[in-house]
């Protein structure tokens, strides 16, 4: 198959990359470092150029944090739904949209409801379409997961709150078999929670970072969440993780609820 792969350079698109070349596909790769700003592709008009023959598209771009040039409005919603609409017109038959888990009907923070309009209007359209919606992803070259690692190397670790929020991590090797099986199965136009087999309280997957790493558990000091969010507010410009609305959505926990 001939496939168009935005965010191909990022965590979890350069990894779809490479499975889907091993697998024999031909990859068209669309991201920043490769020269097409996705800020600026929020026409149908600027997306046909990449379409030509192509069999299926995989939308991989997603920011954490915003800044001055890369917006929620933009990246997640605009620019998704202009390559949804060329797609379509392209004739392309099947998309396939990373989303993230929380981005459903109970959404509270612009990160998820950037993400569920896209997969809103996705979701209207005559293509065979999937919606992922990973939960916390982890593996190599992830920036969630660099992160958790350097707070793990700290025998002392001061948890928001009492560290008791739900996670449930998966691989990034899992989310690309899901990519994959959506290339093959015949079962189209289905909204798809990806999520790890067991979910885990922050302080408990922080631990377990420490002992992958052959590190005794940490100490743990609770913070309570009053003084997180003033933290976070005068020090996220530091890492786009510290964002308030980052933090509330740890509290909520990012795990499939039965």
């Amino acid at each position: 198959m001939k496939i168009l792969l935005t965010g191909a350079t990022g965590f979890i698109g350069s990894h779809i990359a490479t499975a889907l070349r091993q697998k024999g596909h031909t990859v068209v790769s669309v991201s920043r470092r490769q020269g097409v700003d996705f800020s600026r592709m929020t026409t149908a008009a600027h997306w046909f150029p990449y379409l030509h023959d192509t069999d299926a598209v995989i939308n991989c771009v997603g920011i954490i944090g915003e800044t001055s040039s890369q917006r929620f409005a933009t990246l997640h919603t605009q620019a998704p739904i202009a390559l949804f609409q060329a797609s379509v017109t392209s004739g392309v038959r099947r998309v396939i949209q990373i989303s993230a888990l929380g981005a459903d009907e109970s959404a509270f923070s612009a990160y998820h409801r950037s993400k569920r309009a896209a997969d809103d209007y996705l979701r209207g359209l005559d293509v065979d379409w999937f919606v992922l919606r990973p939960s916390l992803v982890y593996g190599e070259g992830g920036a969630s997961t660099a992160l958790f690692n350097r707070l793990s190397q700290f025998p002392v670790i001061a948890v928001p709150g009492k560290g008791d929020q739900k996670l449930q991590p998966i691989a990034v090797e899992g989310v690309v078999a899901k990519v994959l099986e959506c290339l093959e199965t015949p079962h189209t136009r289905r909204t798809l929670d990806v999520a790890g087999a067991e979910i885990v309280t922050l302080t408990e997957w922080l631990q377990t970072l420490r002992r992958q790493n052959g590190r005794p558990p940490a100490r743990i000091i609770p913070i309570p969440w009053s003084l997180v969010m003033a933290a976070a507010h005068i020090f996220h410009p530091l890492h786009p993780m510290l964002h308030p609305d980052n933090l509330r959505m740890l509290q909520a926990g990012s795990y499939i609820k039965s």
